[in-house]
């Protein structure tokens, strides 16, 4: 699970948030207690726990969280998923931040389920990009394993993803396949082609992945026939719901698509308070 950065992510979310105090809980008592709930308004699957409880713990770690849902579960509209028990200000102080994170990676998790559905028996893999949110990268790329899809590059620094630019710049396919190789030897090494004929030059080059960048279904297929297991393949480009099925279809190995972490639509959440 990609939780690293959690705490910080989480301070920084809480200070943008309450800045030099929260001046709204003020006009509660300090000692009164209270207990809320918090219900999804949506279908969706649910996802964030860790950072809800992170949250509470930074602002009041007496605050008491019970969980009613697994992290992942699909759930109906207006199913309970948590309730809280804690110092009327404590609650108030932390909702808006728990549940911007709530909201978001539950929307994550829950459009990766709709994709993953689409190509249900494929065995393709639906893989995520870098098209992720600004400092929450490492969330989403968990949500969108929560939603049963797969991970590609967490950075610029785990894999190699050599494109047109850097062939350019390298001089050729297999020129840069070679400087990969010689710089970082335990990096997988992926390269993006447009044409069958780099397709050739790439597998010849002894890439790991190779990217087909706008292929068409014909093309496709026709990589797969060419690459017959020398590498594995990944779709790119025109991916959306009219053409994800088809594409599985043609035998790749994996599809990246944008859409799962840049698209997501936040879960409706509401958290209300109760009597004690």
């Amino acid at each position: 699970m990609h939780l690293q950065g959690l705490t910080t992510t989480v301070s920084h979310a809480l200070a943008e948030d309450i800045g030099s105090g929260d001046i709204t809980a003020q006009l509660i008592p300090a000692d009164s207690m209270a207990k809320a709930q918090v219900i999804s308004r949506d279908q969706a699957v649910i996802c964030g726990a860790p950072w809800v409880t992170e949250v509470f713990k930074q602002v009041d770690p007496s605050v008491e969280i019970t969980w009613h849902v697994e992290e992942g579960q699909e759930v109906a509209p207006n199913t309970l998923l948590f309730s809280l028990y804690g110092n009327a200000r404590s609650l108030l102080t932390g909702e808006r931040a728990a549940l911007n994170f709530l909201q978001t990676l539950s929307g994550t998790a829950t459009r990766c389920k709709y994709f993953a559905r689409m190509i249900e028996g494929t065995g393709v893999r639906l893989l995520d990009t870098r098209k992720t949110l600004p400092g929450l990268r490492l969330a989403q790329k968990y949500a969108v394993t929560q939603g049963g899809c797969f991970n590609h590059r967490i950075g610029l620094y785990d894999a190699y993803l050599i494109k047109e630019n850097h062939i350019m710049a390298c001089g050729s396919i297999s020129a840069a396949v070679a400087q990969a190789r010689q710089l970082s030897p335990g990096k997988t090494v992926e390269v993006e082609v447009e044409s069958l004929d780099e397709l050739e030059q790439a597998l010849n080059a002894g890439a790991d992945i190779i990217m087909l960048d706008n292929f068409s279904f014909e093309d496709m297929r026709t990589a797969v026939s060419t690459a017959n297991g020398r590498a594995k393949l990944e779709a790119s480009g025109n991916v959306n719901e009219k053409t994800l099925r088809a594409i599985a279809d043609t035998g790749v190995d994996f599809i990246s698509i944008g859409t799962l972490t840049k698209d997501c639509t936040a879960v409706d959440l509401s958290m209300r308070f109760q009597q004690l």
